[in-house]
């Protein structure tokens, strides 16, 4: 039992080492370089355990750590949907709910069971920990585009009414964060590198 679960959990390994390939829009802070969905998790996940303090309401950081690892996994198969993409749908948890089953199907059933339960906790972004969980993956590249005069605000012509309304529900996990987050929205704007 123990070998057989062994197996199965070094093969999801191996699959999730093709998350290093999905290639982001945003690009490193200070950098040309695009981001890859494994950096951006990373990312996420120290985010969390430094800025966990700021969350509105008590948090199980490690419930939280998982979510921001775990979200991005069914790009694999999905691939990656640009936040500001007027032609694709955001919402396809369907073919997301597909990747999800496959890449945490080769999982032991009851780890399996647990990781797609804390990706579609992540997806609903209901609770506590879905909400400062999804505040973290909007404030990244936040914090990437301003590192880079407006990046893909920039690069796509993205105007500040959407900016700013993809980015407010960062409010949701973290007020806090959000005051921060939207005077650097508002600075972008008064340094001319997003558009209002």
């Amino acid at each position: 039992m123990q070998a057989d679960h062994l197996l199965k959990q070094v093969a999801f390994i191996k699959e999730i080492d093709k998350l290093k390939y999905i290639q982001r829009k945003t690009k490193l802070f200070n950098s040309n370089r695009h981001e890859n969905d494994a950096e951006h998790s990373w990312h996420l996940a120290m985010m969390t355990l430094v800025l966990a303090s700021h969350a509105n309401k008590p948090i199980d950081v490690l419930k939280v750590v998982k979510m921001v690892l775990i979200h991005d996994i069914v790009e694999i198969d999905a691939g990656d949907t640009f936040m500001y993409d007027a032609a694709k749908n955001h919402t396809n948890t369907e073919e997301e709910l597909i990747a999800a089953k496959r890449i945490f199907g080769l999982l032991p059933q009851e780890q399996a069971a647990e990781y797609i339960a804390i990706w579609q906790e992540f997806e609903e972004g209901i609770t506590d920990e879905a909400t400062f969980a999804r505040s973290m993956d909007r404030f990244e590249p936040l914090l990437q585009n301003t590192s880079n005069n407006g990046g893909t605000w920039a690069e796509f012509d993205v105007p500040y009414a959407n900016v700013y309304e993809k980015k407010k529900v960062i409010a949701d996990g973290s007020a806090s964060i959000w005051k921060y987050a939207e005077q650097l929205i508002n600075e972008s704007v008064e340094k001319g590198v997003l558009k209002k």
